[in-house]
């Protein structure tokens, strides 16, 4: 089936396939802009996506997200299994009922947090066996559970099963990476819906020759897109961006990137100038529950007391509702407090902030200007060691 769609002016078309498809609208040097289509709505792209790990980003609530407009929300199915279950959610008719999100989900397929799991787990080519953070419970994992537990849940993006190891170490990224090759092979083999997107991921640590090596390989299936895996668990900016630098241009260039794990403002820019359309992050959220505000140019600590008379908002330029409405002294009276509502207002800040930041980059990608956006932002944005 052919559609049109009209985005910024731009008038393009595209031929549905198995409910998705990826328009590629403009690009500024690598950075992309573009719409991502899925059975819940579109995804105009890049897109930061909050992470609502147990079904609810924490802190706000659906209807607050959509008023920040953010497109994407992920959840976790490690958690998901866990606790409620992938069968009750099931039950109650999937991720988007369960949580009352009418827009697109993704899951990941529980691989990071398994293999985070240090002492409770043993992998063998087959899957993981682990340990329940909550009972001591023993569970497995392998690539055909991975996939029948997200088709469960019935999230729009589904992630390929995957080992996520440390990446400084060359002789184990080899057997990962090619365990986490076999296993997508299995992944693509056990998926029965095709109202899902399944994704496969790039991985190999921080060494160049893997890398390549492993988005050739996961690049020759014909998939709806593709992540790059591994990274922000450790390396340093600079070996991060050394590998965004070569893997996002050796994947297919009619399928959108994601960046998994990944959520700072510097990161976001350094991501889209290398052809990241998707990112994701538990950061904003995390960060406003110890009294963070993420801002253009850097965080602000809102326990500080330098706040404590001050009647501005978080920010002059944003207009979240925490930032139309309330002060620095109020939020950080909230904080002391220890009110509830503190985590809430800053959370919607900080998601805010983080949206407006790739709403911009894409303008930015339409008007031809993202590198000297992103030179700008960077010249002028204090980063947090």
């Amino acid at each position: 089936m052919l559609e049109t769609n009209s985005i910024n002016g731009k008038i393009s078309s595209v031929m549905t396939k198995d409910n998705f498809s990826f328009e590629l609208l403009a690009t500024d040097g690598k950075a992309r802009a573009g719409i991502f289509h899925t059975p819940h709505g579109p995804i105009p792209t890049p897109i930061f996506a909050p992470v609502g790990t147990q079904a609810t980003v924490k802190a706000v609530t659906p209807e607050q997200l959509e008023a920040l407009d953010a497109s994407l929300v992920l959840s976790n199915t490690y958690h998901l299994y866990l606790r409620p279950g992938a069968d009750l959610v099931a039950e109650l008719g999937g991720l988007h009922q369960f949580m009352a999100w009418p827009k697109p989900i993704l899951t990941d397929s529980g691989g990071f947090q398994v293999f985070s799991l240090t002492g409770l787990r043993k992998i063998d080519d087959d899957g993981v066996t682990f340990k329940s953070y909550l009972d001591g419970s023993i569970h497995r994992f392998s690539p055909e559970i991975s996939i029948a537990v997200q088709e469960k849940l019935g999230a729009d993006i589904i992630m390929a099963f995957d080992e996520c190891s440390n990446p400084n170490d060359y002789a184990y990224n080899i057997k990962s990476m090619e365990r986490t090759h076999r296993w997508l092979e299995r992944c693509i083999a056990a998926k029965k819906r095709n109202d899902q997107a399944l994704f496969g991921i790039v991985q190999g640590g921080i060494f160049e020759d893997l890398r390549k090596a492993s988005a050739e390989f996961v690049s020759s299936f014909d998939l709806p897109g593709f992540a790059i895996g591994g990274l922000s668990v450790g390396e340093s900016k600079a070996e991060m961006n050394a590998i965004l630098d070569i893997v996002p241009a050796m994947l297919p260039n009619n399928k959108p990137r994601y960046l998994m794990g990944v959520g700072s403002p510097e990161d976001l820019i350094n991501g889209i100038l290398r052809g990241i359309d998707i990112f994701d992050c538990v950061l904003p959220t995390r960060l406003a529950r110890h009294g963070a505000a993420m801002t253009f140019l850097g965080r602000l600590n809102m326990n500080n007391a330098i706040f404590a008379h001050d009647s501005r908002p978080i920010t002059e330029e944003c207009d979240c509702y925490a930032c139309r409405n309330f002060s620095r002294a109020y939020i950080r009276h909230l904080i002391l407090s220890k009110e509830m509502l503190a985590a809430t207002l800053l959370s919607i800040h900080n998601i805010a902030t983080l949206e407006k930041l790739v709403k911009q980059s894409r303008q930015a990608i339409f008007d031809g200007t993202y590198t000297q956006y992103a030179e700008n932002f960077l010249k002028n944005y204090k980063t947090v060691s």
